[in-house]
This record gives structure tokens, sequence and C-alpha cells, in this order.
């Protein structure tokens, strides 16, 4: 299934494409769908509200151009791994500030839910966390107990569907494969069906999960939980099929007047985007 565009319709890339804008470049070309690479953050006046826009960037340039662009974009609420049920999880995650994650004195996973400029990993206590002269004691960090993946995989969810997938780490280092070259794929689907089958209304239509094979070793045995879901406007496709995660892309970041009455709660002010 293509995602339908209007002759009209254009892909946005930012000014320094990566590997995946490249991929959905030549894949938006396969379709007839023009491809607007900006040279800054600023939109051009034939662009400006013109309807039809996508986009694919990240939130520092997707904040400074999705107005002009008339756009709405997808976004998983913040709290969405928090509210799993805990079979998807498997381990206790909070959403709280980094200010109230500085007095912790034990080991934590900590990440923000949207932006990236926090460095994602495992802290010893809250004291090793940036201070406010790099990051607002306001600012939302998500904080989680420690977990082993032994390999992770992305999945590009449409509809409440896995429409294309990838791995992307195994051990915690990058190892990107397609999923239909994995010995976990059959493992993989399954409990994406499962997840998406009791959560996808939790979900905007167009989103990225992320999964993993965890390892508990208190316990000596394996299972499948959630890392975390981001938008699929700012989201590496790895090996994924770029046509696919494309149709995905179209959906999580397009013309405001094709929204969706069910993905309404999903979208948020473009200047709060970063």
């Amino acid at each position: 299934m293509n995602i339908a565009v209007s002759g009209a319709d254009f892909l946005v890339l930012p000014p320094r494409p990566d590997r995946t804008a490249e991929l959905l470049a030549a894949a938006a070309g396969r379709r007839g769908l023009a491809v607007e690479r900006l040279t800054g953050p600023v939109v051009p006046d034939r662009l400006r509200r013109s309807g039809g826009g996508h986009l694919y960037g990240g939130p520092i340039f997707t904040a400074a151009v999705a107005a002009d662009l008339d756009l709405a974009l997808l976004e998983p609420d913040d709290d969405w791994l928090t509210r799993l049920p805990y079979e998807y999880t498997r381990r206790d995650i909070t959403l709280t500030t980094l200010g109230e994650a500085r007095w912790s004195r034990a080991p934590m996973f900590v990440k923000q839910p949207r932006a990236k400029d926090l460095a994602a990993g495992v802290y010893a206590d809250g004291s090793r966390l940036p201070g406010n002269d790099r990051h607002p004691a306001d600012t939302p960090v998500l904080v989680s107990e420690i977990v082993t993946f032994l390999v992770e995989y992305r999945l590009f969810v449409l509809d409440g569907a896995v429409h294309a997938a990838s791995r992307y780490a195994v051990s915690g280092r990058l190892d990107p494969a397609s999923l239909d070259a994995c010995r976990d794929r059959a493992a993989v689907l399954d409990f994406a069906a499962d997840l998406l089958d009791a959560c996808a209304d939790s979900l905007p239509s167009a989103v990225v999960v992320d999964v993993g094979l965890a390892a508990d070793p208190d316990r000596g045995d394996e299972h499948w939980a959630v890392v975390e879901a981001n938008m699929a406007w700012f989201s590496i496709g790895y090996a994924a099929d770029p046509d696919r995660v494309l149709d995905v892309l179209l959906r999580a970041s397009g013309p405001r007047d094709r929204l969706a009455l069910r993905d309404q709660a999903f979208t948020r002010s473009p200047s709060l985007a970063a």
C-alpha cells in the first residue's frame, strides 16, 4: 500500500541530509514526488503554506519550518512508555524532570522523550547528569531501570500494523539488517502484533516503535520488550525498505488540512517540536 499523494505534493529535506534522507528522496522521486532540499531553516516564499508539504528532519529544523509549511506533525505522547502494561516494557519507567532525576542516588537509564540533545544512557546516579548550564531543571526525561538489550529492531508502524522494519543494533552496537534476513523475524512480528493489538490506539497512526530482546541476568531469561517510540519524521530507516518508510513519513508529517480526526491528539505546536 502506497500513501496517495497529489501532483502538488513535495518532500522537504534539511540542509545536511543524512543517508535516510537520501534514500527517502530517491523513493519520493520514484513516486513522482518533488523533493525540496532547503539550504537553511527558512522556507522559500513559493512553498509557504502552499499545501502538499511533507518533511524529514530533526526537531530543531522542524520547529523552524513546520509552521510556514502548515504541517501536522505526529508524535507519540511523552509518557507513552510509562502507560504501557508491564508485560510490554518489563521494567519500571517514569516521566520526570532532569531536576528531579538529579536527586537520585541509584544507577538509572535516562533519556529525553523527544529531543536528543541530552545523551541517552546509563548514569551511575543523578549527580552524573548534566547541570543547568547545559540543560534546565524542567527538561522532561524518562528514567528507567537498566536493561540489557541483546538485539534491537525499528518498526515503522502505519494504521496499527508494522509497515517496514529493520534490525539496528546487536549487543548495543549499530548493526543494521533487513528484518527479513534476521532469525528473530517471526518473534519480532508476533510481539509487535500483540503490542499493537492492545495499544495501537495510544499511538498516532504513523509512528516508529523500537523493540528489543532483553536479557535478565538475575532470572537468567530473555524476553521481548518495547525500547521506545519515536517520531517517524525524525527516525533513521537503517535497512528498512525506503519506499515503505516513505509511506509512514508522508502520514507522520503531512498537510494540516489532511489530518485525520484520530490523530488530532498526537500533534503539537511546531514551536514545541524541538
